[in-house]
Formats: structure tokens, sequence, C-alpha cells
């Protein structure tokens, strides 16, 4: 055989590996593929070509590896039992930035999956190399090792102190200070998955300066950019009081609120999501967002926006609303009330209605003031309805009775406890019982229709213990007029 014809046998050879790689990482892009080739072995057939002597060869094995492994958790355990991540690792070292990305896309494709393959990763000393790609000259290389170590860490603190532990923040923060926006997104979305575990986790990014970065990109146009940043600000904010003051101190206000006009669903979401880490810690937080215009703005989106993107805007108000009658107030002056009302009837979803349920009760439970605005709305009915539907999950029917509860011991708008005396169950009915003994003595206006509009003669209909609580209110009430009245409604 002449020099020509084994050259030719060797070039025959390569073209043939080239086109099974190539084939593969095609069909790995189809899901009705991926149950074929994996009965077929391929991992065990793209394995050796890892460490092929021709760099696309080896690249192209490479994406063909992270599209198998990203389809499902399997496949992936299938590359970490083929001992397949330990020649990933040392080649991620030794290669060019083609294979470098690829190599990084199959480590962030198994480690994706579940705590368990994640820790195989770092079991096998990846994280180290990928840290080093995040100093890499290409942009595409330092994208591809902050996607894998945020997928990484976003399992659990072990991992996430694992990532930060191989020195991965501060080049973290460096790259959402780089130019190419992708870069930017991947790093921001790893910095709230590391920020998301604990309050020192969280302070290891603050204190790699992240967040006045983070801050400064909060007007960006990029709307995916905008979703992480915000995210990343609340997974630090959600923590600790000093924590939100550090996210406040970086002047977000009142920029952030732009956000919540955002033409982007999610970036709305994030935007009210920041806002409520931050609402829910301390009355003095929570009065900086109301000074903002933050109440008035959150309660613009509720309008604007349908679904669990109104979610958290619903419990931000419920967590000022919590804090203080003034800061309750606040919430009724900007008519949070009417559109938390909405918010219940409208939406098919109950863990959003046991969301606006709670909010409201927060709202009314301060003063009869309080309890006035939210009965005046005619949300006492709806939330009896909830209570008593058996269609109801456990969440909001415990979520409405705590509620109507919280209203009605404040309430002494009498015209919207009346209906109660008719639909209530006996336990709602003993706290509504209680409210007209507490305001029939003092409002002779009030006995008067309490008489005429048959209120009292249901109260007598009422079927109590002697002795009980709710015997005490009876007796209270009928001592509030002649006892021939009494015999007469009866």
């Amino acid at each position: 055989m002449s020099q020509r014809q084994v050259l030719q046998v060797f070039e025959q050879y390569q073209k043939a590996r080239t086109q099974f790689v190539q084939m593969v990482a095609e069909l790995a892009t189809r899901p009705q593929n991926i149950e074929t080739l994996q009965n077929a072995g391929v991992m065990s057939l793209l394995r050796p070509l890892l460490l092929d002597v021709v760099p696309t060869i080896q690249q192209t094995a490479a994406l063909a590896l992270g599209r198998l492994a990203n389809y499902n958790d399997d496949l992936a355990e299938a590359v970490v039992k083929g001992d397949i991540l330990p020649q990933l690792v040392y080649s991620l070292a030794e290669q060019n930035r083609f294979y470098k990305k690829a190599a990084a896309f199959v480590l962030r494709a198994v480690g994706k999956h579940s705590p368990q393959l994640a820790q195989a990763i770092v079991d096998c000393g990846a994280l180290d190399t990928l840290v080093i790609c995040l100093e890499d000259f290409d942009p595409g290389v330092k994208e591809a090792a902050a996607w894998a170590l945020g997928y990484i860490a976003r399992h659990n603190a072990e991992l996430s102190q694992a990532v930060v532990d191989a020195g991965a923040v501060p080049l973290l923060v460096l790259c959402i200070q780089e130019p190419e926006i992708a870069l930017k997104r991947i790093a921001a979305s790893a910095l709230s998955d590391i920020s998301k575990h604990s309050p020192e986790l969280a302070q290891t990014v603050v204190d790699a300066g992240a967040i006045a970065h983070l801050a400064q990109m909060i007007l960006n146009p990029d709307a995916k950019l905008k979703r992480q940043v915000l995210s990343a600000l609340s997974q630090v904010a959600k923590h600790s009081v000093d924590l939100a003051e550090m996210v406040v101190e970086a002047e977000i206000f009142p920029v952030v609120l732009t956000c919540l006009k955002d033409k982007d669903e999610y970036v709305k979401k994030n935007a009210s999501t920041l806002i409520r880490e931050i609402a829910k810690h301390t009355p003095e937080l929570s009065q900086l967002i109301v000074n903002a215009g933050g109440v008035a703005a959150v309660i613009d989106c509720l309008g604007s926006c349908k679904g669990n993107i109104r979610l958290p805007g619903i419990m931000m108000l419920g967590y000022v609303a919590a804090h203080s009658e003034n800061l309750a107030m606040a919430v009724i002056i900007s008519k949070g009330v009417p559109q938390l009302s909405v918010c219940l009837s409208e939406e098919p979803e109950d863990h959003i209605k046991a969301a606006a349920a709670w909010a409201l009760g927060q709202i009314g439970r301060h003063t009869p003031e309080h309890a006035r605005a939210v009965a005046v709305t005619n949300t006492l009915p709806v939330l009896l309805s909830l209570y008593m539907s058996a269609e109801s999950s456990e969440d909001l029917q415990v979520k409405s009775k705590k509620a109507i509860k919280n209203i009605l011991q404040k309430c002494t708008y009498l015209p919207a406890l009346e209906p109660f005396l008719y639909d209530a169950p006996p336990n709602i009915l003993k706290h509504v019982v209680g409210q007209f003994s507490k305001v029939l003595p003092h409002d002779s206006k009030a006995r008067r229709l309490f008489v005429t509009s048959g209120g009292l003669k249901k109260v007598q209909e009422i079927k109590a213990e002697p002795g009980s609580l709710l015997q005490e209110y009876i007796n209270s009430i009928n001592n509030c007029y002649p006892e021939e009245i009494v015999r007469w409604v009866k």
C-alpha cells in the first residue's frame, strides 16, 4: 500500500469520526431521538472522541454529550458513571476557547439536575478550573463558566459555599462589569443563585462590591438583564435588616419603581419581589418605600398584570400594612383595598387568593377605621364564601378565616356585619354578635335600624350554650332594648 493510500485511509477515518459526532450532536437537539441514542450506547462511543487528535471532533463530541446530559438526569448520571467528568476537567484547562465552552456546557448540563450530580462535579475538581475560565480573555468562555457555577450553586448552601470557596464571587462581580450583555446576565444570575441560601453567602456577595454595580443596571434597556439584576438584589435583601439596608443605600429608590411599569412581565414581578423583601423587615424600611411612592406604584402594577406576576405585590402590601396603623392607612389612602379585593375575586389560583385574603386581614386588623375601609368594598362576604367553600384549598380556608376574624374584631360598621348574622357558621357568628354587643349600647340610631332590619329578631333565633361567651353577647344586645321589644321581635 502506497503512502498516498495510507493517508487516504486516515482521511476517511477522520471524516467518518467528524460526520459521526456532528450527526449525534444534531440528533441530540430533538427530544424524540434521545432514547434511541441512549439505547445505542452513544455515551461510550463519544467518550474516546473527547481525547481525539482533531480539535473540532473533541469540541463536537463535548457538545453532543452536553445536549444529551441536558435532556434528563439519567443521561447526566451516565456522564458521571462513564468517568467522563475528569477528562472534561483536564481538557478544560488545556484546550482552546471552543472546547472550553463546550466542556463548561457539559458540566452545566450535568450539574443542573440535582445536588448529587452537582456534587459529582465538585468532587472531580471542576470548580477551580471553572473559576480560572472566569478570567479567560474570551467572553463566551467566561459566560459558559459562570453559567455552570450558577447551576451548581443554586441547589443548596453547601454547594454554594464550595463555589464561594473556589474564589468565584469577585470574578463574577468583574463579569457583571464587562460590556457583553449575555455575560452580564449570566454573572448576575450566578450571584443571585449564590446569595439566596443564607445571610452569610449573601454577605460574601455584598463584600465583593456587587450591590453598587447591580444597582447601576436597574435601568438597563435589556429586559433579561434587568430580571437577573432585580432577582440578585432580592436574594440579598431578603435575609436580614442589615442586608436590606445595604441594598437601599445603593439608591435603588425611586429608580426601581420604573421597573413596575416595564413591558416585560418578569421585570415587573422581580421588581415587586425586591420591594417586598425590603418592606417585610421593619416599619422604617416600609416607611421609606411609602415615602418614595412605592405603595402607589405597586398598586398600579397590580392593576396592569394577572396571575403569579401579582403575587409579590399583594404580599408586599400585606407586609407594609402589618407593621403599623399609619402604614396600613397609607395602603388604604393609595386605594390598595379595592385592588386587593379585585385580586381576591378575579384570580383563579387559590394561593394568590390566599395572599390577597392575608393582606386584607393585615390592613383591617388595626382600628375600626381600617376595618371599615375593608368592609365597604364588600370583601367580607367573598372571604366568607372562600372559607366555607369545599373547593378552597386548606391554606385559603385558614387565611380567609383569619382575615375575617381580624377584620370583624375591629369592625363597627354594622351594615357590613348584618349579613353575617344569616350566613356565618357558629365560630364566625360569635365574633359578629360580639361586635354588635360593643356598638349597639352606644349608638341609638344603630339600635333602631337593628330592629327594623330584622337583626334583633335574628339574634333571638341563635342557639347559644347557657353561660357561653356568645350567650353573654346576646344578653348585652337584649339589654340595650326594653323587654317588651325583645319579646315582640321573638
